[in-house]
């Protein structure tokens, strides 16, 4: 896919973003140091746009290792957009009702650029339990939440995640990308071991807007539990049935396979046989 090409170039503004793009793949933080060299830039010119990020807020210095490190106004930001936060809105008490059917915790993540953002969760009532806190980062390629939400977009903007993916990581696209999405996309959903925490399970359904393309995706990290009845199974319906009524709520689309898992119909009871006299 060829890069159309930009007529009006802004480097100082090109300069920003590639420091807050390289901020959010860097938790534990960088150095300006450490910042210049991802960037192949000097230390004086990226020393000045730290310093602008800084005192605007977008990232935060350390006292104690001059570490910086990505604030969360970003965050903050995106969840004031309208459309954002009218979808927290609504997800929040779908979400708090699975956690008390389920006594599993929940979370709802969005695409953004190459990678996945945790806009929302909700803890398990009991413990111990697994959980991934809103304003997390996820890797795209290593989140069913981002499977899902690939499953469900268009091809042109799927190729555009996985592309920018690839530029921000530097890693190769999997060789069963493709037919690991055709797979989620015939089935509605995804269910497979998570690929961080051995012994969980996620399960991720997706909420999908007025065309039938996935806006978010609704996940549960199954744990299982002793003496729990909750199983992959009972997940499966609760979080369909859940993710059903969020894209409701944002007036959505039902997906043709969960609506089709919803409506079929319960076999009927076998007539009793005559028994012999």
């Amino acid at each position: 896919m060829k890069t159309p090409k930009r007529r009006y170039p802004t480097p100082a503004l090109e300069k920003g973003l590639d420091i807050l793009e390289l901020f959010a793949l860097e938790p534990s933080g960088l150095t300006k140091s450490d910042v210049a060299r991802r960037l192949n830039r000097t230390v004086s010119e990226i020393f000045r746009m730290l310093l602008c990020l800084e005192e605007r807020g977008y990232i935060s210095r350390s006292d104690e290792d001059d570490r910086f490190r990505l604030s969360l106004k970003i965050f903050r930001m995106a969840l004031e957009y309208p459309p954002t936060k009218r979808l927290v809105a609504e997800a929040l008490p779908v979400m708090q009702d699975l956690v008390h059917e389920l006594n599993q915790s929940v979370h709802l993540g969005v695409l953004e650029g190459g990678h996945v953002v945790i806009i929302a969760q909700a803890d398990s009532p009991v413990s111990p339990g697994f959980y991934v806190k809103a304003g997390s980062i996820v890797d795209l390629m290593h989140a069913a939440t981002g499977h899902v939400i690939l499953a469900h977009i268009p091809r042109e903007q799927c190729n555009r995640a996985v592309e920018i993916w690839q530029h921000q990581t530097g890693n190769r696209i999997p060789k069963d990308l493709e037919e690991h999405l055709a797979k989620i996309r015939e089935q509605g959903y995804e269910e497979r071991d998570s690929y961080q925490i051995r012994g969980v399970i996620n399960i991720t359904y997706p909420v999908l807007d007025e065309n039938n393309n996935a806006v978010a995706a609704l996940t549960v990290p199954y744990l299982a539990r002793l003496e729990d009845p909750a199983t992959p199974r009972t997940v499966r319906a609760a979080l369909r049935e859940a993710s059903l009524k969020l894209t409701e709520a944002i007036g959505g689309t039902h997906h043709p396979a969960i609506a089709q898992a919803e409506k079929k119909p319960a076999r009927k009871p076998r007539a009793p046989q005559p028994q012999p006299a």
